[in-house]
């Protein structure tokens, strides 16, 4: 079974943390990829691919801080990830290896962010018609400094979760 996945079927989200100094002052983020493509392919051969659009990352919840996140921290922090963190280069994901487990899968393969190729490894829960799994990607494996304010006070934490909840589509 070929599965194609995509934003009418689920969600891609990215969620990051904070450090520095002056962590409490900043937020924690919840970002959706609003515009990619997945395939998922069971049975014999099994494989995973995933592309995604650098430029369509939406703020879509601000937790933790000490001031309100408002539609200008929305609007500065989606511009700043286009133009400092993924300089508006495409993701992709292409699995090398994709073994079953008692509940799914599991994903080693080579995710390429900002034109840096690198391994990575996860599970993927496929249960009641949906596909589930976590992937965490440490920014500085890539060649990303994660990214700072307040003069190197506030940080983005280093590793950022990438999940992907979505309904199973009818196979091809």
């Amino acid at each position: 079974m070929i599965y194609e996945l995509g934003p009418d079927d689920g969600t891609l989200a990215v969620r990051t943390g904070r450090t520095g100094t002056v962590a409490k002052a900043g937020h924690d983020l919840l970002i959706h990829v609003t515009k990619w493509t997945g395939t998922l392919a069971t049975g014999d051969q099994p494989s995973v691919t995933l592309d995604a659009d650098a430029t369509s990352l939406r703020v879509r919840e601000a937790g933790g801080g000490m001031v309100p996140f408002g539609d200008d921290d929305r609007a500065n922090v989606e511009q700043t990830i286009d133009d400092e963190v993924l300089k508006r280069q495409d993701i992709s994901f292409r699995s090398t290896r994709v073994e079953p487990t008692a509940d799914g899968l599991s994903v080693t393969g080579d995710l390429t962010l900002r034109g840096t190729t690198r391994p990575l490894a996860f599970d993927l829960v496929l249960a009641d018609g949906r596909v589930r799994g976590t992937a965490v990607v440490k920014q500085t494996e890539w060649g990303m400094k994660p990214y700072t304010a307040l003069f190197g006070a506030l940080k983005v934490a280093d590793d950022v979760r990438v999940e992907i909840d979505a309904a199973l589509p009818q196979s091809r």
